[in-house]
C-alpha cells in the first residue's frame, strides 16, 4: 500500500514542478499547506530567505520569477519516502542584467495532510 501512496505523491511533485515552469503561482499555492514554509536557495540567513505563511510563500515564489523571468526547471526527477520528498532538477534562467544561469539543484519537501508544509530549495552556485 505504501508504494501506491508514494506514487501519488511523486505525481503531485511532478504537477508542482509543471506549475513552476508555467509560472503559475495560483496553481502552486493549491499544493501548499495553510502554515507552509518556503526556504529559498539564496538569501541572507542560514536557510536562505525563509518565507512563512501562505502570503509570504506566495510572494517568495513570485520573487523567483521576478529575478529570473524565463526561469525553467528541467530534467525533473522525484522521489518520496513517507512524509518527505525530493525533487532534483536543472535550473536555467536569465537575470535582469542578462547573466545566464544553468545549475543543478534540488528541493526537499515535508508533507502534512496531503499538502506541502515545507519546500526547502538548494542549488549549485557557479563562479
Amino acid at each position: 500500500m505504501s508504494d501506491v501512496i508514494e506514487q501519488v505523491a511523486v505525481g503531485v511533485l511532478q504537477d508542482f514542478a509543471d506549475a513552476w515552469n508555467r509560472h503559475d503561482v495560483d496553481a502552486l499555492m493549491t499544493f501548499m499547506a495553510d502554515d507552509c514554509v518556503f526556504e529559498a536557495s539564496a538569501g541572507p540567513d542560514v536557510a536562505g530567505t525563509r518565507c512563512v505563511g501562505r502570503e509570504a510563500v506566495r510572494a517568495g515564489f513570485a520573487g523567483v520569477w521576478a529575478a529570473f523571468p524565463d526561469a525553467h526547471w528541467g530534467d525533473a526527477r522525484h522521489f518520496v519516502c513517507g512524509s518527505r520528498g525530493v525533487s532534483e532538477w536543472t535550473f536555467t534562467g536569465t537575470r535582469a542584467d542578462g547573466t545566464r544561469v544553468e545549475v543543478h539543484g534540488c528541493d526537499l519537501f515535508v508533507f502534512r495532510g496531503g499538502k506541502i508544509a515545507l519546500k526547502n530549495s538548494y542549488r549549485k552556485n557557479r563562479t
